[in-house]
């Protein structure tokens, strides 16, 4: 991959949007908070829409797009104009669609031999999900003594009081999360309380 995802930001907001009008202004609050990524998940119908949005009109944020599962979701995200994808598993016709786009990727992996998998293929930056109920913290310090090359992004029940702890790994590069845009605040548009928690993961 040309570029690394997990080297950006210490946490990439996981968010999903309802309503397109939305997608803007949480990725210029994600930017006032000095948080310079987003993965949008493909869960509701208005999600490429966003994308194509956040790609046309902030251009100072790296847009990807989450929950890739199949071929076609990689390929209409990229079309869509996202920078980069991330899946929550892996399988070897959803690793050569994403790797066909020609998008950095993040392929999602939870046990040693999905991790070895991936790195056969090439691929030594996973996403680790879901990291809370895979193992977590005490999990990802276990296999480094046996695949020291592998570096996770984990996502997946990580709060602002865990984040810190995944961090401090060596095969740790960033956290996923959602807690940075939360429900309420995108409902009420509270794009302050947006910049106000990435400010927050990220000092």
């Amino acid at each position: 991959m040309s570029k690394s995802l997990l080297n950006l930001s210490p946490v990439i907001p996981v968010v999903v949007i309802d309503h397109v009008e939305d997608a803007v202004p949480v990725a210029q609050a994600l930017v006032a908070g000095g948080i310079p990524i987003i993965e949008l998940t493909l869960r509701t119908p208005v999600a490429l829409s966003a994308i194509e949005r956040i790609a046309g009109e902030v251009p100072e944020i790296y847009v990807g797009a989450g929950t890739i599962v199949d071929a076609d979701q990689a390929k209409r995200a990229a079309e869509a104009g996202a920078q980069f994808l991330v899946s929550p598993g892996s399988t070897p016709t959803l690793l050569s669609a994403m790797t066909d786009t020609g998008l950095p990727h993040l392929p999602g992996v939870s046990t040693v031999s999905e991790v070895l998998t991936a790195m056969e293929s090439g691929y030594t930056e996973l996403k680790f999900f879901p990291a809370e109920f895979a193992g977590g913290v005490d999990y990802l310090k276990a296999i480094r003594g046996p695949i020291p090359d592998a570096r996770f992004c984990p996502t997946g029940g990580i709060t602002p009081a865990l984040a810190p702890r995944y961090l401090e790994l060596p095969n740790v590069g960033c956290v996923g999360g959602s807690w940075i845009t939360p429900k309420d605040a995108v409902t009420s548009k509270n794009w302050a309380r947006i910049s106000e928690l990435a400010a927050a993961a990220v000092a």
